[in-house]
């Protein structure tokens, strides 16, 4: 019963108190009075009926309340279960994307964290790089390596030599050997590094200057040695290659330095980078190749003259062959006529009307077989 009252509209229900105070006040005042006319009886009557009315109308409108309010709570019912269906569903699909979104990400992490420990291996082999370039000796090697790793890559074995003792007792870092018995090319590693840094990091011209003459007579030394130890007449070819085994050595040499270029070109003395030097590599590999193509044309042209030999021997001996079957041939044809006459003879015999004159005359001259000679 209370559900039923909030349910109706608050002005009906003010209305619906008035009403009934008004009641209980003509029920007071009629009351009082004891004694009311007919007239007021029949006005109480219809007011009585208009209250029932009222009751009626009132009653109604609370079932169309009722009514309506059940229809707006399924409604309301309806529109919050769908809501909460979509918001499921968006909750589930976000939780999914979200998930999707955590797991590329923790992939990304994992990628960038290898990529962290590439870097820092990196960083310790640089590191272990500077380390090696710091210390004169080991830089050298470094460059002796760096050659002998393009060499090794470029040319057969039989087409090189390490370390290479000559006949001044000098040791040379390589020697390449051309095809044909041709003098050995020398080439020794150099790498000036310290004067080419100091001449990078110079902070003034004066700085500069200085770091410039020391590199320039750094490079000087390097070439006198090479041509006064590696170039000998008869043993060596009368170049020798100086290998830089860095690329900005040798571009800051050309940019800077022409002097030097042309004073190591004086001397015989080619200075070569990673690429020049590469280019060379492939120049003298391509012409080692050439060498032992020629070779090779030339035992071909040897084997293909002792094939001529061979079939000319053989055209000779299937001639013998051949005249070796006619003549057989030929003696197959007079065994075979002496047989026909052996055989007709035969049958002649074993005639009835044969003369004994006949077989005297016949026996007279019996058949011959032709005499064959070889005339291979």
């Amino acid at each position: 019963m209370q559900e039923q009252l909030t349910n109706i509209d608050p002005v009906l229900f003010i209305l619906l108190i008035v009403f009934g105070i008004f009641v209980i006040l003509l029920l007071v005042i009629w009351r009082r009075t004891g004694n009311q006319d007919q007239g007021m009886k029949q006005q109480l009557q219809r007011l009585a009926d208009n209250q029932a009315q009222m009751q009626g109308a009132f009653t109604a409108l609370h079932d169309a309340a009722q009514t309506s309010n059940g229809d707006l709570q399924r409604s309301m019912d309806a529109r919050f279960e769908n809501f909460g269906k979509r918001m499921g569903d968006s909750l589930s699909e976000s939780r999914e994307k979200t998930h999707e979104n955590l797991k590329s990400l923790g992939e990304r992490l994992a990628i960038i964290d290898r990529a962290q420990k590439n870097i820092e291996a990196l960083g310790q082999e640089v590191s272990g790089l500077q380390s090696i370039l710091a210390n004169k000796q080991t830089r050298g090697a470094f460059g002796e390596m760096r050659m002998q790793d393009m060499v090794e890559d470029s040319l057969q074995p039989s087409a090189y030599g390490f370390q290479q003792t000559l006949s001044n007792n000098k040791r040379v870092d390589c020697l390449i050997f051309p095809p044909n018995g041709a003098e050995a090319i020398p080439v020794d590693a150099k790498f000036p590094l310290e004067s080419w840094r100091a001449l990078q990091n110079a902070p003034d011209d004066m700085a500069k200057k200085q770091a410039a003459a020391s590199m320039r007579n750094d490079i000087k030394k390097h070439v006198k040695d090479i041509a006064s130890k590696y170039i000998i007449p008869g043993e060596t070819t009368d170049t020798a290659l100086l290998f830089l085994p860095s690329e900005a050595i040798y571009a800051d040499l050309h940019g800077h330095f022409p002097d030097l270029i042309e004073l190591a070109f004086r001397a015989r003395v080619m200075i070569v980078s990673p690429t020049t030097f590469m280019a060379t590599l492939y120049t003298i590999s391509a012409l080692m190749k050439d060498a032992r193509m020629r070779e090779q044309a030339n035992v071909i042209q040897r084997e293909v003259g002792l094939l001529l030999d061979d079939v000319r021997r053989l055209d000779e001996r299937t001639q013998k062959l051949d005249k070796r079957f006619k003549l057989t041939g030929q003696a197959v044809d007079e065994i075979l006529k002496s047989t026909t006459g052996i055989i007709r003879h035969a049958e002649r015999i074993g005639s009835e009307d044969i003369q004994p004159e006949q077989l005297d005359d016949e026996a007279a001259t019996p058949p011959r077989l032709s005499k064959t000679t070889d005339t291979e």
